[in-house]
């Protein structure tokens, strides 16, 4: 089965974190995964963000994730600059001194959420408050 997961919960909601675990265990069941982080859930791609030594880093568990699975990380461009999130390509366009988009994420437009809506078996959303 294809999943498409659209991920809008900051990473401090509990619903992000059901996301990713939705996820690894919808792709240790041999199902695919295809995450798509908007609105405030596009934080987990801040490579800046550094939670306490003693919690899960949720953006490292992604990135593992999109390591052992071949995910896309897809995140959206727009949420993504809006929230001070970007690649640097996007930074020299918009003359930004730095990027900070985490490895292994990619910024991507609404389109590609539309196109994996389109060949999806279920969608499921993870919404914050």
């Amino acid at each position: 089965m294809n999943f498409v997961l659209l991920i809008t919960a900051p990473i401090s909601h509990p619903n992000a974190w059901h996301g990713y675990y939705f996820a690894q265990s919808a792709l240790k069941q041999g199902h695919t995964v295809q995450p798509f982080f908007y609105g405030d859930g596009v934080q987990v791609a801040n490579q800046l963000l550094s939670p306490p030594q003693d919690a899960l880093n949720l953006s490292r568990l992604w990135q593992q994730l999109a390591q052992e699975y071949q995910l896309e990380l897809a995140v959206c461009i727009a949420a993504a600059l809006k929230r001070g999130i970007t690649d640097s390509d996007n930074a020299h366009r918009h003359h930004l001194q730095a990027h900070n988009l985490a490895q292994g994420f990619t910024l991507a437009g609404l389109g590609t959420l539309t196109e994996w809506l389109i060949t999806a078996d279920r969608h499921l959303s993870f919404v914050g408050s």
